[in-house]
This record gives C-alpha cells, sequence and structure tokens, in this order.
C-alpha cells in the first residue's frame, strides 16, 4: 500500500510540476515578449523618413538602456540601399538579420549571434510613409534576465513539490498505520488467545473489522466443537472397548473352556464399536472439505441396484423429484440410504417405497423411506437409535445401522425420525436434509 501511494504522489508531483513548469514559464516569456512588442511598436511609431530618404525618430525611445553600451537591450534599423541604423548600446556590433522576407506582424525568436549574450529579438518589416524601402525594426534584449527568472521558478517548483511529495508519503503513511490499527489489535488479540487459552476473541474493536472478528470467533467455536466432538468420541470408542476387553482378560485369566467363542463373540462386539465411530470420523472428514452437491435420485437408484442383489424378492420404488441435490457426500448419502433401504428390505414384507423431496417447497430435502414390514412401537423409536439395539434378533444384523444414520445425518445439520407409513402400514423414516443451491 505504502509502495502504491509512493508511486502514484510521484507520477501525479512529476505531472503537475511539469504541467505548471510549462504554465510559468509560458507566462514569463509572454510577459516579457510583450515588453519586446510594446518596444517594437514605439519604435515604429516615432520613425520618420527625411529628405534623404533615412530614417529618424521624432521623438526619443524613453528607456535609457538603449543609450547605455552593451547594456543588454538593443535595437537597430535596417533598409535595403542603406546603412544599418543601431542603437547606441550595441556599441560597435550590429545584429545579423534576414531580410529576404516580409514580416507584416511582430516576428520573436531566439539567437545565439553573440557568444557572451544570448538573445531575444523581436523584429518587423515596415514601409514608412513617403518611402518605398523595405525597413526592417529590430529590439534585441538579453535574455539573461527571464532565464534567471525562469532558472528562479524551477527551484522553487522543486523544493515546493518536494516538500508536498515528502507530506503526502507521510500523510499516507499514517493514514495507513492508523487504518491498519485495528488489524495489529487482531493480531495481538489472537497471539493471546495462544498464551491465555481463550476460546474468543472479547476486545472492542472499530466497526470496520468486526466481521474478521465474529468469522475468527465462529472458527475457533467450531474448532472447539470439534474438538469436544473428537474427545467425546475417542472417550465412547474406549468405553465401548473396555468392557470386551475385561471380558477377553478375564476370560483368558481363568482360561475359560469356551475362550475361542468368547474371543470371537467380543471381537465382533468391537468391530462393531470400530465400524460405527470410523463411518462417523469419515464423515466429519469429509464435511470438513467443502459443501457438496449431490443428487438423491442417482444416489437411491445406485443403492437400490446393489440392495437388489441381496432381496431379489422385494420391489422398489423411488418417486420423487430427479433434481434434488443435498449437500452431503456421495459416499455419506449412499451409506444412509443404504442402511435405510436394506433395512425396509429386510424387516419388511416384500416392498420398499422411496419418496425424494416428499415434502416440495421446503427449505430441506425430505426423503421417506417406507415398508410393509411390522414397523417400530413407538415406545421403542428412540431406544432404536441407540448403538447395538435391536428390535428382532432372529435376523442377523449389528444394530448399529440406525446409530450410524442419526450420527453422520446430524453432522450434516440433518435429522432423521420414525413414524408409521400410512399408505403400507409399516415403518416411515423421514430424512430431512440441508439442499445444496
Amino acid at each position: 500500500m505504502m509502495a502504491i501511494a509512493a508511486g502514484w504522489i510521484l507520477i501525479l508531483l512529476l505531472a503537475g510540476g511539469f504541467a505548471l513548469d510549462r504554465t510559468l514559464t509560458r507566462l514569463v516569456e509572454e510577459n516579457f515578449d510583450n515588453q519586446l512588442n510594446y518596444m517594437l511598436t514605439a519604435m515604429i511609431a516615432s520613425a520618420e523618413v527625411d529628405d534623404n530618404g533615412d530614417v529618424y525618430f521624432n521623438r526619443p525611445l524613453g528607456d535609457q538602456r538603449f543609450l547605455e553600451p552593451n547594456s543588454g537591450l538593443y535595437w537597430q534599423i535596417s533598409g535595403k540601399g542603406h546603412d544599418d541604423w543601431p542603437s547606441r548600446s550595441l556599441w560597435d556590433r550590429s545584429l545579423k538579420l534576414r531580410t529576404d522576407h516580409l514580416d507584416d506582424k511582430t516576428h520573436i525568436y531566439n539567437s545565439n549571434q553573440f557568444a557572451d549574450e544570448p538573445l531575444r529579438i523581436a523584429e518587423r518589416s515596415v514601409y514608412l510613409p513617403g518611402s518605398k524601402t523595405k525597413w526592417w525594426f529590430v529590439v534585441a534584449s538579453s535574455r539573461e534576465e527571464v532565464d534567471l527568472q525562469i532558472r528562479r521558478i524551477r527551484s522553487i517548483l522543486a523544493w515546493s513539490f518536494a516538500v508536498l511529495g515528502l507530506g503526502l508519503f507521510a500523510m499516507a503513511f499514517v493514514q495507513n498505520w492508523i487504518g491498519l490499527g485495528p488489524l495489529r489489535r487482531v493480531r495481538a488479540a489472537i497471539q493471546d488467545l495462544r498464551t491465555t487459552g481463550a476460546n474468543r476473541i472479547n476486545e472492542p474493536l472499530p466497526l470496520e473489522v468486526q466481521p474478521l472478528v465474529d468469522e475468527v470467533n465462529a472458527l475457533l467455536a467450531h474448532s472447539q466443537l470439534q474438538a469436544e466432538e473428537a474427545r467425546t468420541h475417542a472417550g465412547n470408542l474406549a468405553h465401548a472397548l473396555k468392557t470386551p476387553l475385561t471380558v477377553l482378560t478375564n476370560a483368558a485369566t481363568a482360561q475359560a473352556p469356551d475362550l475361542a467363542d468368547t474371543v470371537i463373540r467380543e471381537s465382533r462386539t468391537m468391530k462393531r464399536h470400530v465400524d460405527h465411530h470410523l463411518a462417523r470420523a469419515r464423515a466429519v472428514g469429509r464435511r470438513a472439505v467443502g459443501h457438496a452437491h449431490t443428487s438423491v435420485c442417482e444416489s437411491a437408484r445406485a443403492v437400490r441396484r446393489a440392495v437388489e442383489r441381496l432381496y431379489p424378492d422385494t420391489r422398489f420404488d423411488i418417486a420423487g423429484s430427479d433434481t434434488a441435490r443435498v449437500s452431503i457426500e456421495r459416499q455419506d448419502l449412499d451409506e444412509l440410504l443404504g442402511n435405510l433401504i436394506e433395512n425396509a428390505a429386510k424387516y419388511g414384507g416384500g416392498s420398499v417405497f422411496v419418496t425424494i423431496d416428499a415434502e416440495a417447497g421446503s427449505k430441506n430435502c425430505v426423503i421417506w423411506v417406507e415398508d410393509d414390514g411390522h414397523g417400530i412401537p413407538e415406545t421403542e423409536r428412540e431406544r432404536i437409535f441407540d448403538r447395538g439395539a435391536r428390535l428382532d434378533t432372529g435376523k442377523p444384523g449389528t444394530g448399529l445401522g440406525l446409530a450410524i444414520v442419526r450420527d453422520v445425518i446430524e453432522i450434516y445439520g440433518g435429522s432423521v425420525s420414525l413414524g408409521e407409513s400410512e399408505d403400507l402400514g409399516g415403518l416411515l423414516v423421514k430424512l430431512i436434509l440441508p439442499r445444496s443451491d
């Protein structure tokens, strides 16, 4: 920011200084030229031709410098066939003129015909009354004075713009330093978080950075929540594995005769717990990657093709929206629908209905999975989501399907509930998933 400010200040000051230098220089030169033109006009107005055809002044010129040798102000009158008539100030010198053209108007130009004295010359050619000779009237002045004025102007401009540039740069520095002060305070507050162990920034800060502070606090809260979830699930997994490990240790210590069966049974129990927590961990990891955009219809059809191989006698119907998309990773949606559709086929009576976007117009996507089985009593519908909970122990299973469904769907901000199907009479599972924009 300071480099950009310095660059723009330099560019603008150079451009402004150049423009101002050109303007002031032109004004000084125009004023100098106007004085020369005034003197030239006074010469022509005072000039007459005598009886011999020579030019003379009917009244003396007013500037005393014309009478002082080498004064820096000169005049000269030249005409073809006549000797040059110079001012006394020229002394033994004369002005070299080009008389091969006609200047009806005053012609002003620079000349270096005097080696030690650059000149500014104003000339004009006229025909005086009573004379057929073309006379050249010339006024010349040393450029020393005007050049000195221009040098003074440029010196003043250089110092003024240098001071102005330094002042502007200092003001820009102060402005940036003050303007970025809140960010330094945010940085200091974040450093304090590491040293004090605080979980949010509570220092009052200006409104300009308050949205940043709010986002940092939200990020800290999110990280704290994830850490709490990680600790909770690590503790749950340790607690779940503790009992089977104790049983195995006691059986091995006592050299129980059914040790092999005990090892197999408890190993399966531990595997169920590990599978459950791994599924949840995968869902958390994929959620952290970013918002997904998954087609519900494609996922449901893929799950139906897989479940149809296991239950070829079951009829599967998928209805509803073909364009509904949800903010869930495809693998996690497949796992959710796979558990629900497989359970419906396993415990139902041969018919499974899946309705996508069952409540059209809602800000969320609602999915119904229904079967024609015996359903679940209302008193058991909450307990069935617990890990390992099963109502029908006559069929194979781990009792983790609905527990995984609930945990994964809550990770993505959705919900799941159980009810009774009005059409089929069996279980109705209602999924509410965040709709993808």
